[in-house]
């Protein structure tokens, strides 16, 4: 199992859902970032549970303890290690999932591959292990600001409740106003009622991030395997729920001539060449072009539902099966640091590579 992402600038997590704690190591971060535990802490309180009543009660405080790396506020460019603690755990609400395969979970998948599973809140295969992404996340974030590089993400769809408005006419800092961290508050209030609607008929929803990385520089990006959008779609895929991934025109952009989608070229008047469209999303042959890099990630609707379920046990017997517990209805409004986080783990990994790329 591959528990590590990056090649300069990278990590490696640890930890269970049910288990003593989550955690991370990150190496490679550059020496002399300045950092403090209260930016950490922050990108960790916009993910942690229990924050809001359309997400999962289970309390957890998140509270980050950083071991190693980071000395007198700055980093050391020695190995990062990060821990926060599991205190809310209810391991008994899973102890009728023991020997059952819950549906559309990696319960039967894991037993698959490894003949053996932690079934107590679904152990590595939990959204838990993102604690660990967004702790380390938080680290890229801040060494990007330092480049004049931000992460904007936000929740643009719920159920069949689409926010119509581009990001460009979007308010950014207006995504934490609302529960549902959407930036337009007559789509979000929309939204908060479909998710309270699945909450209250013991069902889930789905729905779509979508995220704009601002000031990233031309030139980063590999030109074949390691395609700047190949790996921000590998990183988002490897989020818990997500089913799709898009960048700049994406799907819709099967609908449009090629006249119609090219971006030109110009000069601007500070001469620095622009597009004067972005239907690329900032990636032009896998590399960054100097436009904003903005993309979708679908998640669908959360696994667990506190409905009766037809499945089998790990005897193969035809069972009828009945989620417990603690679950979000919807896991988009704290999914949103989670694809912060791993966008600016991936510019971050491109920006060093890039710096040893040329003279």
């Amino acid at each position: 199992m591959s528990n590590s992402y990056g090649k300069l600038f990278k990590i490696t997590t640890f930890g269970e859902s049910h288990g003593a704690a989550v955690g991370v190591i990150v190496d490679g971060c550059p020496a002399g970032l300045e950092i403090s535990i209260e930016e950490i802490q922050h990108a960790l309180d916009r993910r942690r549970p229990g924050q809001s009543d359309i997400t999962t009660p289970r309390k957890e405080e998140d509270k980050v303890t950083i071991l190693s790396g980071v000395f007198e506020g700055k980093t050391t460019g020695t190995p990062i290690a990060m821990v926060v603690n599991n205190k809310d755990q209810h391991s008994h609400d899973y102890s009728h999932v023991e020997h059952a395969f819950r549906p559309s979970h990696a319960d039967y998948t894991y037993t698959a591959k490894y003949g053996t599973r932690d079934y107590r809140g679904g152990g590595r295969s939990s959204a838990r292990e993102t604690v660990a992404r967004v702790a380390a996340g938080a680290l890229a974030a801040k060494l990007l600001q330092h480049y004049g590089i931000t992460v904007h993400g936000y929740v643009s769809q719920v159920g069949s409740i689409k926010l119509r408005k581009p990001y460009y006419k979007l308010d950014l800092s207006q995504v934490d106003s609302n529960k549902v961290r959407c930036p337009d508050g007559k789509t979000a209030a929309r939204m908060i009622g479909v998710v309270e609607q699945a909450r209250d008929n013991l069902d889930t929803i789905g729905g779509v991030v979508s995220c704009v990385v601002k000031g990233v520089p031309a030139g980063l990006g590999e030109p074949v395997f390691d395609k700047l959008h190949a790996e921000l779609g590998k990183a988002m895929l490897s989020i818990n729920a997500v089913k799709g991934f898009e960048y700049g025109s994406g799907f819709e952009g099967v609908k449009m001539h090629g006249s119609e989608h090219n971006d030109q070229f110009y000069t601007d008047e500070q001469g620095d060449i622009r597009t004067r469209t972005n239907n690329s999303g900032g990636i032009q042959g896998g590399i960054s072009n100097g436009q904003d890099i903005y993309f979708n990630v679908a998640f669908k609707p959360v696994a667990t539902i506190l409905q009766p379920q037809t499945t089998i046990n790990d005897a193969g017997e035809e069972i009828t099966l009945q989620g417990k517990g603690r679950h979000d209805p919807c896991v988009l409004p704290r999914a949103v640091p989670i694809v912060d986080a791993m966008a600016a783990l991936v510019i971050a990994d491109f920006l060093l590579r890039q710096k040893v790329n040329k003279v």
